[in-house]
């Protein structure tokens, strides 16, 4: 039985609800998501299907989505001449030096290219839920390759990194000021800290369904427990990190690490990026076009280290356009989540984007619906 399609749609947009409703008609009974747009700074889809209780008001765990957020707040810091790009890591933060990393500049920190995906012995749940103790572990580990001479993707411990920037820079958390600045002007629903009034419209993240295909090819090669894909993702640790899960633990949804701990509906993952490049509720766009564009700047590109693939990011956030849909406009910047949410905004369209989903997506990473579903936005805003 296919879920009933909720929300609304502007006109031009009817396309975006028809392939939505594919999406949901193609998942099984039981899907549960969402999806939002914005076009130059006015909502023009607000679309969700689910079963009883699911609503364009549900927040979702969207894990590396997450890293959005976090990079819009280091974004206005730089736009603000707070922090400054080419500057060493070790001028915010002296005790970074050690082992070797005193020449990484926040630029090749922002870029993935620091080689300090984890530590040796790996972290404790409470202790990856807690940015500032990643980031004092972090700042005495020898890089797993020489800073800036590589790049590969920092999935658990980037937002801490830069986080701790932030708090030497400005004596305020990262979460503060993503708090103070993007989310309580905007009344964003996407919560770096979930607070425990909040916790009634949380939707805990259901595991993967495989095919025995999938199983099967999942299980055809796998990462050694001291490869780097695995430090990155803690799975060399006393007790391993469990991906899918780490949304569904109250500490990291309280604590909100800006790596993967956000919490969000698809209206506020789309209503950040919308803030961020455009005039939103009368108030000016975050970002100033030129900030906007060195962020989105491509700086790695090629094979990621971890991961094994190839990858393509600006400054903390995805190159989308490069890496997943090249119909977008050279310059969008946004980032995926582990579970299938996307989220962007890209610049010369005016077009920002939202998903979020409750069951997590095969194989990871931005779901596959999301290819025909930002195809038919971006088509719909380009007519406009």
């Amino acid at each position: 039985m296919t879920q009933e399609i909720h929300g609304t749609v502007a006109d031009g947009f009817e396309a975006v609800r028809e392939e939505f409703a594919a999406v949901v008609a193609v998942e099984r009974a039981d899907y549960e998501g969402q999806l939002c747009a914005y076009v130059h700074g006015r909502r023009v889809v607000d679309l969700w299907a689910g079963p009883p209780g699911t609503d364009g008001d549900s927040l979702y765990g969207v894990f590396s989505s997450t890293k959005g957020a976090a990079h819009l707040v280091v974004a206005l810091l730089v736009q603000d001449g707070t922090l400054e790009l080419d500057r060493k890591v070790t001028y915010y933060w002296p005790e970074f030096a050690s082992e070797g990393k005193g020449a990484l500049t926040l630029r090749e920190l922002l870029a993935h290219r620091a080689g300090l995906v984890g530590t040796d012995t790996g972290f404790t749940l409470d202790e990856l839920a807690d940015d500032r103790a990643v980031a004092e572990r972090l700042a005495d580990q020898r890089p797993f390759w020489r800073p800036g001479t590589a790049f590969g993707y920092h999935a658990l411990v980037i937002g801490a990194l830069t986080g701790e920037i932030v708090r030497r820079a400005t004596g305020r958390s990262l979460r503060e000021v993503h708090e103070e600045r993007v989310r309580a002007p905007y009344g964003l629903d996407f919560f770096l800290g979930l607070p425990a009034a909040h916790e009634p419209r949380f939707r805990t993240v259901q595991p993967q369904l495989l095919t025995p295909e999938q199983e099967a090819g999942r299980a055809a090669e796998p990462a050694g427990p001291h490869s780097l894909v695995a430090i990155a993702f803690n799975e060399h640790a006393a007790q391993p990190t469990v991906l899918e899960s780490l949304p569904n633990e109250r500490v990291i949804r309280a604590k909100g690490p800006a790596s993967v701990g956000g919490v969000a509906s698809a209206r506020g993952l789309a209503g950040l990026y919308a803030a961020a490049i455009s005039e939103v509720d009368d108030r000016a766009a975050l970002l100033k076009p030129d900030t906007a564009a060195e962020f989105g700047q491509l700086h790695s590109v090629g094979y990621d280290v971890v991961t094994g693939t190839h990858r393509a990011y600006g400054l903390g956030f995805q190159a989308i356009a490069d890496a997943w849909y090249p119909f977008l406009g050279a310059g969008t910047i946004g980032h995926s989540g582990a579970a299938g949410s996307q989220a962007f905004a890209d610049p010369r369209s005016g077009l920002a984007y939202g998903y979020t989903r409750r069951r997590f997506a095969f194989p990871g990473g931005a779901a596959l619906e999301n290819e025909g579903l930002v195809r038919a936005v971006h088509s719909a805003a380009l007519a406009q």
